[in-house]
C-alpha cells in the first residue's frame, strides 16, 4: 500500500430538518390546534482513530465527504428523522487543521478517540411551539440550520516512541529490519527509504516499544532540500530520538547536519532524549570504532552505541539502553516532581 501522509479533503455536514406548520384535524377534535413537528439533526462528519490503518492514502481518492440533511417535520406533532452520522476511520497520528484558517481542529492519536470535524445542522421547530393565549393557530415555524462545510487539511504523523534518524544510506533501515518484522526497501544509494516505516522492538514476549525509520535528511531539509521536509513532522510523535551515524563517513559532521536540521524545523525538538547508534563498525576495527565512539560521546553529551546493523552486532546494548529510556520516561510522568 502506498504511503500518503497529506492529504485536503472537503466535509460537509447535513443541514437541519425544518420545522413543520400543520394543523390536527380529526373527526372528534374540530380545534385540535397546531400540530407541526420540529426537523430532524442533520448528520455530523466524524472522524475515528483505527489502528489497523497506517496512510491516508483512501482520501487521495474519495476527497469529499458529504453528510445527509435531517427530514423536516410533519404533522400530528411528529418530529422528523435525524441523519446517521459519517464516522470516517483515519491512522492514528492524524492530525486535521481547517485549511482557510489554520486552526487545529482535532489531534487524534489514541486507538477508538473521536472529533467532530463538522456539525450537523440543528432541526428547526414546529408551529406547535409557538402557541400563545393571544396566538392561538400560529403560522410560524423555523427553518433547520446549515451544518458545518469547511475544507480540511489532514496531515499524518507516526506515532512511535522512538525514532531513527540520520543522512541517506547511514543504515536506518537496515537497523529497524534487525531490531523488528518490519521489511523496509534496503539498497546501497541514498533515499532508498521514500516514507517512513515503523516496526515493533520486542524485549519480552509481552514488553517492548515501537521504533519509527525517517527517511534520510540532508542539509536543507528544514528549507524543503530532499526528502526531509516531508518527514520532518514524523519526529514529533516520538519520545526518544536515535541519531544513526555511519562511522567511515565523518559522524560528527553528520550529526552536526541532522541535529540542525531538526533543530531549525522545531527547536524543541533537538532538546528531545537521545541516544547515537554509531553504525557500519564492521568497517573498521574494533579500537578505533572506540575510539570515535568515546570522542563522539564527549563532543555531543549523549550516550554512544557501536554496531553494525548489517552484521547483528551490538544490538542487544541499544535496545538496553532505549528500553531503560523510555522506562525512565514513563516514570517521570507518572511522578511528576
Amino acid at each position: 500500500m502506498r504511503f500518503v501522509d497529506e492529504a485536503k479533503v472537503f466535509v460537509h455536514a447535513g443541514k437541519g430538518g425544518d420545522g413543520a406548520i400543520a394543523f390536527l384535524r380529526e373527526k372528534f377534535r374540530p380545534f385540535g390546534g397546531p400540530a407541526g413537528g420540529d426537523g430532524g439533526r442533520g448528520g455530523s462528519v466524524i472522524f475515528e482513530v483505527d489502528e489497523g490503518l497506517s496512510t491516508l492514502l483512501d482520501f487521495k481518492y474519495q476527497p469529499r465527504v458529504i453528510a445527509k440533511d435531517g427530514e423536516p417535520g410533519r404533522g400530528k406533532q411528529q418530529y422528523g428523522h435525524s441523519a446517521d452520522d459519517i464516522v470516517v476511520r483515519v491512522p492514528s497520528g492524524t492530525i486535521v487543521f481547517d485549511d482557510a484558517t489554520g486552526e487545529t481542529l482535532a489531534d487524534l492519536v489514541m486507538p477508538g478517540s473521536t472529533a467532530v470535524i463538522a456539525q450537523g445542522g440543528e432541526g428547526g421547530r414546529g408551529n406547535m411551539h409557538f402557541t400563545s393565549s393571544t396566538r392561538r393557530s400560529p403560522r410560524i415555524a423555523t427553518p433547520g440550520t446549515q451544518g458545518e462545510q469547511r475544507w480540511i487539511r489532514m496531515e499524518l504523523r507516526l506515532v512511535a516512541e522512538a525514532g531513527l534518524v540520520g543522512l541517506p544510506n547511514a543504515g536506518k533501515s537496515t537497523l529497524l529490519t534487525a531490531l523488528s518484522a518490519a521489511r523496509p526497501k534496503i539498497a546501497p544509494y541514498p533515499f532508498t527509504t521514500l516514507a517512513p516505516n515503523i516496526g515493533r522492538v520486542f524485549i519480552t514476549e509481552e514488553d517492548g516499544f515501537t521504533l519509527a525509520d525517517i527517511p534520510g535528511l540532508i542539509e536543507g531539509a528544514h528549507l524543503g532540500h530532499g526528502l526531509g521536509i516531508r518527514f520532518l513532522r514524523h519526529i514529533t510523535r516520538t519520545r526518544l530520538i536515535i541519531y544513526v551515524l555511519d562511522v567511515a563517513e565523518n559522524p560528527e559532521a553528520a550529526f552536526a547536519t541532522v541535529r540542525g536540521e531538526i533543530a531549525a524545523f522545531d527547536p524543541v525538538l533537538a532538546e528531545r532524549p537521545a541516544l547515537i547508534a554509531l553504525n557500519k563498525t564492521d568497517l573498521v576495527t574494533k579500537a578505533n570504532a572506540g575510539k570515535i565512539a568515546r570522542k563522539l560521546r564527549k563532543r555531543t553529551g549523549l550516550e554512544v552505541f557501536p554496531i553494525s546493523a548489517d552484521q547483528r552486532e551490538g544490538l542487544d546494548p541499544l535496545i538496553a539502553a532505549i528500553a531503560g529510556v523510555l522506562r525512565q520516561m514513563d516514570q517521570a510522568a507518572a511522578c511528576p516532581s
